[in-house]
């Protein structure tokens, strides 16, 4: 297998160097701030700030990981003050009194969300028995007060005039599956008064909640079958412009904002139609105006400055940016402000993909993005690695991918597959794998697997599937059946759901209570092909134990496997500084398994 003439492969060190991630992204007194994290550091997040006609500089202290794991995934994990930074990290709540000065502890704990309200910083704190919603006197942190409980979820508080927003799930539901959005009177250093349910409900997803300048309380809802923009004006709701998609991603972690108002009245809108993510500019009475953009994936986490919003957006060509958007009159302007591009990788000839529709059993659809070789023909063929997203509620995105890009540089070609369940196609679609885990996401990774090797692009013997966390349990399970696969690679994965409902995460439990049913256990004695595991000996929703036994059981079988365990990892492999290490483990199996084949 040669890389295609004149092109230098993507080398692990630059992969992973140009895989620096932004999130968190929101406005403060006039600058932009967000949570940066560099893999090539460990992956540590830094607290960066941006004003206008001013530099990019890191407002955390140095070597402090900005993180939050309130819920299992995090979210909302800083806050900025004209004078404070407000930060999470191991071990609880700090406080920064002078930007990048040493932090004080204020709470210990599991802490997110965090909001800056009338003299306090409001948050969510999360313990085994439930989720608190907290009040933090920004001059005198030790006073804290609790302002309302649940033995369910809450999410980040939201304080509007004179009132308080949030929403809540209970321990049985994902917030994307029954979520509901709450309203109660509010007042600095007072209690939460008269709480009112909004919206919401056992089959309906009610989320970001924000008080727009007209003092109307808004907020996303699935109950048309998408998650589109709603207005309460305290009496009644109203759809603020009804879209053929998704205005919302599915709430891994607290704080995401999809939406923003402009100075103007207009409001700023995500809006997620399969693997793409748009932009668009809700007017008067409703109209919905597209903007056009150089990006195909946007985070959710939309700032708004004025008649400008900024975002974090990245295409197939371009890796992730916080750019501001000006959209006062005309074209869109785009100002690049941050950008992760390594300078090794800056002339490097990409894979772009291509969207691939196949038709499968039962009258449905399956979407895929397909990775050609780098450099190579539109009549190209090649050793295929099949990829299953996490989740399995998230999907597989349109934007630029180095570590897929490692592989396509050395003559492999890569396909991601939205296989059923997976978000950006509506609620139904959402909802269709529980009960169907570990068989439908199958059939379709297998699908799009079979359509490739007919096409001619695929070379038969040489296709192989790999997963994370719930992907890596689809992949599992792609070798424990006849079919097109010739190996996996399982990272962090999941392999029994009834032995997970106990072992994840307080968050993550009614997940796997309502994805079990399927498939069941992935069985030593299935397992036809060779497999490779990867895992972290810190992670803690995925516990190594199940891969461990898993493992050694295959070994009994006589199933070719490798157990690669990564000291002190926890469950994101693919942002750890042994993210390099995972990478030329996983090569080295595939072409392993070539050579011997």
């Amino acid at each position: 297998m040669r890389v295609a003439a004149g092109f230098a492969a993507v080398s692990v060190e630059d992969a992973i160097r140009a895989s620096t991630s932004y999130d968190e992204l929101r406005s403060s007194d006039g600058a932009l701030c967000w949570l940066e994290a560099r893999p090539e550091a460990g992956g540590d997040g830094t607290v960066m700030r941006w004003r206008p006609d001013d530099d990019i500089w890191g407002i955390s202290p140095e070597g402090f990981d900005v993180t939050s794991r309130v819920h299992a995934y995090g979210g909302g994990s800083f806050a900025v003050t004209e004078e404070d930074l407000w930060c999470v990290g191991e071990g609880g709540l700090y406080r920064s009194r002078r930007i990048r000065e040493q932090l004080e502890l204020v709470i210990q704990g599991s802490v997110g969300g965090l909001t800056v309200g009338d003299g306090e910083l409001l948050a969510v704190r999360e313990a085994e028995q439930g989720d608190e919603l907290i009040a933090v006197s920004l001059t005198s942190p030790a006073e804290v007060r609790t302002l309302t409980a649940s033995t369910g979820f809450l999410g980040a508080p939201r304080p509007g005039p004179g009132l308080l927003a949030w929403s809540a799930w209970s321990e049985h539901d994902m917030p994307w599956d029954a979520c509901e959005v709450w309203v109660g009177s509010y007042s600095r250093g007072g209690q939460i008064d008269s709480p009112r349910k909004v919206a919401g409900g056992p089959h309906e997803s009610a989320l970001e909640p924000r008080w727009g300048p007209d003092k109307a309380l808004y907020f996303v809802s699935d109950r048309s079958g998408w998650w589109n923009l709603y207005r309460w004006n305290g009496d009644t709701i109203k759809a603020v412009a009804p879209i053929a998609g998704e205005c919302a991603t599915e709430p891994w972690e607290l704080g995401y904002q999809s939406y923003d108002f402009l100075a103007d009245g207009r409001i700023a809108v995500v809006v997620q139609e399969g693997p793409r993510q748009r932009l668009v500019v809700i007017g008067a009475g409703g109209a919905v105006h597209p903007v056009d953009l150089p990006y195909t994936s946007i985070k959710p986490y939309l700032a708004a400055q004025g008649t400008a919003v900024a975002l974090i957006g990245s295409s197939p060509t371009a890796a992730p940016q916080v750019a501001l958007v000006h959209l006062a009159d005309g074209d869109p302007q785009v100002e690049v402000i941050a950008r992760s591009e390594h300078a090794e990788l800056a002339g490097a000839q990409v894979s772009t993909p291509t969207e691939l529709r196949i038709d499968v059993p039962g009258g449905r659809e399956v979407l895929a993005l397909v990775y050609p070789p780098s450099g190579s023909a539109s009549k190209w063929r090649a050793p295929l690695i099949v990829r299953a997203h996490p989740g399995p509620t998230a999907s597989c995105l349109l934007r630029l991918d180095w570590q897929a890009q490692f592989f396509t540089s050395r003559g492999f070609a890569v396909v991601d597959v939205d296989y059923l369940g997976s978000t950006g196609y509506g609620r139904s679609f959402r909802e269709s794998l529980y009960g169907r885990w570990g068989l439908d996401d199958v059939d379709d990774c297998v699908a799009v697997a079979n359509h490739l090797l007919a096409a001619g692009h695929a070379i038969p013997g040489h296709v192989f599937i790999r997963g994370a966390s719930a992907g890596g349990y689809t992949a599992l399970h792609a070798v424990a059946q006849d079919g097109p696969f010739a190996a996996a690679t399982a990272v962090s994965a999941i392999v029994d759901p009834d032995r997970w409902t106990k072992t994840v995460p307080r968050f993550q439990r009614a997940h796997a209570m309502r994805l079990r049913g399927g498939a069941g256990r992935v069985r030593a004695d299935n397992v036809q092909r060779p497999v490779l595991f990867i895992h972290g000996t810190a992670d803690e929703v995925a516990v190594v134990d199940d891969v461990w036994t898993l493992a050694e059981e295959l070994g009994t079988f006589g199933v070719r496997h490798e157990l690669l365990l990564l000291a002190d990892v926890g469950h994101y492999v693919a942002t750890s500084s042994q993210a390099g290490v995972a990478l030329v483990a996983e090569l080295a199996h595939y072409r392993s398994v070539m050579a011997a084949g």
